[in-house]
Order: structure tokens, then C-alpha cells, then sequence
């Protein structure tokens, strides 16, 4: 069956599911005609049998009215303990109907039996009934003859049988119908997903308006998951791209000093001096291999809790000390209350250091860092904000929506150092934990990520504002 296509399947199953309920429908109907007709057949029995038993001379074992026993319309024998005839009458045989071994079972109950099968038809079709004549007297056996009641039975075996072949074969057509036309859409989606696997883009599954069924849930599904593929599909071409037009630059000045080293012999002094340029430009190389791997990394999950004022605090120090010549020109400014963050020590390193060094490279010091906690819209709601300012003139306002986005740069930032990946490598950590990052310049504010309770104050520096729930156990 399982290698039987589906349509196949789906008719043979509903075809066995219409075969067992018309049998037992048919064999309940049939049970309850044969009942019927077989309590006529004993009522008639029962009756003859009143007539004929007060006729029969329990000494002798014969009627003493034969006319009055014939009178029945029924055929009768009376029988001795051994089974042998001693009276009869009526249309039965002149041999005894019984054995004797069935007589040893009549006592206080007689006994009712059919002679003769239905199927097939006999000469003989008798239902007789035996009962003792007195406590060791003889038995008075009464037959009367089936011939209408199994006629009457055959004949509705046959219009049962007749009936539920064609009630099966109008089932087998309906089903297959209803097989193909519950089928026809998903053999439509499996072109359309051909067509599609051949390398055709833009195509999606055509699913019926107006319709709410599993089929057409599944049509939006797979719609959505083509959507899902082709924007991913898109975003890793121009991640491509990009990464590809970043790395051309420093990849082409590594290529040109290394020709210029060897047009002509150079001293000890000039040849570290060649190899001091090409460390900077293989450090360039290394960093946005870094950032490049981090931003393809897993996504934080908001399942660890870190302390905003020690770790930023911590991470601020850090930086201080890396670059003594500025550690005047980056303060920070705590909560006074904790304030717990749902994110990793690592992804947060990551964020502030990311937004610092945004601030130092593009920006003009002083910078500042605050942290402080939100409350949210309810009592159960609370953010955890870490704000990073600087001195600046900021983004141009055409340039903030897309300062995100991956190698994206203003024109006056080329010539300095950095990849454009920064603000894409902390809104992608900001937003795989649910809160928002938020960029404002010049009185502009653009969110990205889910937006929060969370209002600007600092509004006329250039400010990039991280907001994380402040828990998520």
C-alpha cells in the first residue's frame, strides 16, 4: 500500500471504510429478518404442537385423531426413546427426522432446529420442534416447512449483495473525486516548487482566495518560506558582495606593496619598514575576518543575566587603559540601584565596546557612557539602557535609517579606519534578545528592534542607545 500513490490510497481506504459499515449494516439487517421470520415459523409450531400433544397416547406413542393432528397443516411424527417412528402424519417423510442422540438432549426444554441449509437450497428445509410427551413417555416432533422463509432470505442476501456493490462503487467514484480534487492543489504547489528547484525566482504557490483549509494554510506557509528563502538569499548576496568590495581594497594594497618591494633592492631598514605598511594592512584584514565570523555567529538568547554598572564599568576601565593618550576623554556614569541585564558578559563586551569605538573613530570626544534602568508599561516590565554619547556632529539624516546595514559608511568615513560592521554587529545582538537599539543625531531618532518605553533626553549630540529587558527568567 505504502508504494500505492496517494489518491490510490485515499479511495481504497474510504472504499474498506463504506465495505465494513455495509456489512455490518447488511448483516444487521439480515439478522433481524431471519429473527422475524423464524419467530413466525415457531409461533406456528407452538400452536401445532398444543394441538397435536393432547392427541398422543403416551403408552402407545399414537394419535388417537390423525385427522385432527393433519388439521395443523403441519407434518408430525411421534418418536420412541431409541428414535424409532411410531406415528406420523402430515408432509414429512416416513424415517425419522432426528437422531437418537439428539433425543437424549430434550428434557424440560425442547428442542428447535433447522433441517437443511439455506445456501444452498435443499429439499428438505424443516423447522422442527421436539417435546416430551409425559415424564418417560414418547416425543412428539412438529416440522413445518422454511421454503418461504428462505426464499424470502435469499432474496435479500442477493438484494443486500446487489445493493452494496453498487453503493461501493459509487463510493470508489466519489472518493476519487473528492481524492483529486482535495489532491489537486498540492500537485499544483509540487510544479510550482519544480519550477522553482529549476532556478526560476519570483514564483510563488497559487493559493485560492476565500478558502481556510489545511491546504490553503499550507499554500500561505510555503509562500512565506519562499518569501523567508529569497530575502535570505538576497541579504547573504550582498553580504557577499559587500564583504567581497571591502576585502578587494586592502587585498589590492597588500598586492601592490608586495610589487613595489621587489621592482628593487632595499636595505634591511627599508625592507622592515615594507613589512610594518603590510602588518597594518593584514591587522585591517584580520579585524573584519572577525567581525565578519562574529556577525555569521550564533545569536545571544537573553538566558544569562549580567550586572549593567560592574560589567560596563569593567569593560570602560578596560578600554582606559588600552588607550591611555584618550582615557581623559571617556567618562561613565552609573546607576545608583543595580540594574540587571538579560544578556551574556561576552555579547555585552561586544555592544560597548563596538558602540565606544564608533564614538572614538567617527565621532569627537568627549564620550560618555550611562547606564540606568526602565520601568516598563507594566509592574513586571523593566529595561536595562546603556547609552553611548559623543561630542560629534552625528549622521546625516538620509544616512541614520541605514547605519545599520552591513559595510554601510558615510562618505566622510571612508578614509578612516573601520568596515561599516560595528552598528550591524550590535543591533543583530540588541535584537536577537527582543530590545531596541536606538541612533540619535540632530534631534533625529531611529529605532531598530522592538521599540520600548525608553525616552531620549540627550537629544542634541550624537547618541546610540541599547535597551534589553533587564530580565527574562
Amino acid at each position: 500500500m505504502s508504494r500505492l500513490p496517494l489518491r490510490v490510497r485515499l479511495v481504497a481506504g474510504f472504499v474498506i471504510a463504506m465495505l465494513v459499515l455495509l456489512t455490518a449494516a447488511g448483516a444487521f439487517v439480515y439478522w433481524r429478518v431471519e429473527y422475524a421470520l423464524d419467530r413466525g415459523l415457531d409461533t406456528d409450531l407452538d400452536q401445532a404442537t398444543a394441538t397435536i400433544a393432547p392427541l398422543v397416547d403416551a403408552s402407545t406413542g399414537t394419535v388417537t385423531s390423525t385427522d385432527a393432528a393433519n388439521a395443523t397443516g403441519a407434518g408430525w411424527q411421534v418418536l420412541d426413546q431409541n428414535g424409532e417412528l411410531l406415528d406420523q402424519g402430515g408432509p414429512v417423510d416416513t424415517t425419522a427426522m432426528v437422531r437418537p442422540d439428539e433425543l437424549a438432549d430434550v428434557g424440560s426444554d425442547p428442542l428447535t432446529k433447522d433441517l437443511g441449509s439455506l445456501l444452498p437450497g435443499t429439499d428438505r428445509p424443516y423447522r422442527i420442534h421436539v417435546s416430551a410427551v409425559g415424564a418417560d413417555g414418547p416425543f412428539l416432533l412438529v416440522a413445518v416447512r422454511r421454503n418461504h422463509r428462505d426464499e424470502a432470505l435469499r432474496e435479500l442476501l442477493l438484494q443486500l449483495s446487489l445493493a452494496g456493490l453498487g453503493a461501493l462503487a459509487v463510493a470508489a467514484l466519489v472518493g476519487d473525486l473528492l481524492a483529486r480534487a482535495a489532491l489537486r492543489p498540492v500537485e499544483r504547489y509540487r510544479r510550482s516548487a519544480e519550477e522553482i528547484s529549476a532556478g526560476a525566482t519570483g514564483l510563488r504557490l497559487d493559493v485560492p482566495e476565500g478558502r481556510d483549509d489545511e491546504v490553503t494554510r499550507l499554500g500561505h506557509t510555503l509562500n512565506d518560506m519562499l518569501a523567508a528563502q529569497e530575502r535570505s538569499l538576497e541579504h547573504e548576496r550582498r553580504f557577499v558582495n559587500d564583504a567581497s568590495h571591502e576585502l578587494r581594497t586592502p587585498l589590492t594594497l597588500l598586492k601592490s606593496r608586495l610589487q613595489l618591494a621587489r621592482r628593487r633592492a632595499r636595505s634591511v631598514q627599508e625592507h622592515e619598514q615594507v613589512l610594518d605598511e603590510l602588518s597594518v594592512d593584514v591587522g585591517r584584514l584580520t579585524d573584519l575576518a572577525a567581525q565578519l565570523l562574529v556577525l555569521g555567529s550564533n545569536r545571544p538568547d537573553g538566558s544569562e543575566t549580567t550586572e549593567l554598572n560592574r560589567a560596563v564599568a569593567t569593560i570602560v576601565d578596560r578600554r582606559r587603559l588600552a588607550d591611555p593618550d584618550q582615557a581623559d576623554q571617556l567618562s561613565i556614569e552609573l546607576s545608583p540601584e543595580p540594574v540587571p541585564a538579560a544578556i551574556d558578559p561576552h555579547s555585552l563586551e561586544r555592544v560597548v565596546t563596538n558602540l565606544v569605538e564608533n564614538a572614538f573613530t567617527h565621532g569627537l570626544t568627549p564620550v560618555r557612557v550611562r547606564v540606568s534602568g526602565v520601568e516598563g508599561a507594566s509592574p513586571t516590565e523593566h529595561w536595562a539602557v546603556v547609552e553611548v554619547e559623543d561630542a560629534g556632529h552625528g549622521i546625516e539624516p538620509e544616512l541614520l535609517e541605514a547605519a545599520t546595514q552591513r559595510f554601510t559608511r558615510a562618505p566622510d568615513a571612508r578614509s578612516r579606519p573601520g568596515a561599516g560592521l560595528g552598528l550591524a554587529l550590535v543591533e543583530q545582538i540588541v535584537v536577537a534578545l527582543g530590545g531596541e537599539l536606538r541612533l540619535c543625531s540632530r534631534g533625529m531618532h531611529v529605532s531598530h528592534g522592538t521599540p520600548t518605553p525608553y525616552v531620549c533626553v540627550h537629544v542634541d549630540l550624537m547618541t546610540a542607545t541599547v535597551i534589553i529587558p533587564a530580565d527574562q527568567a
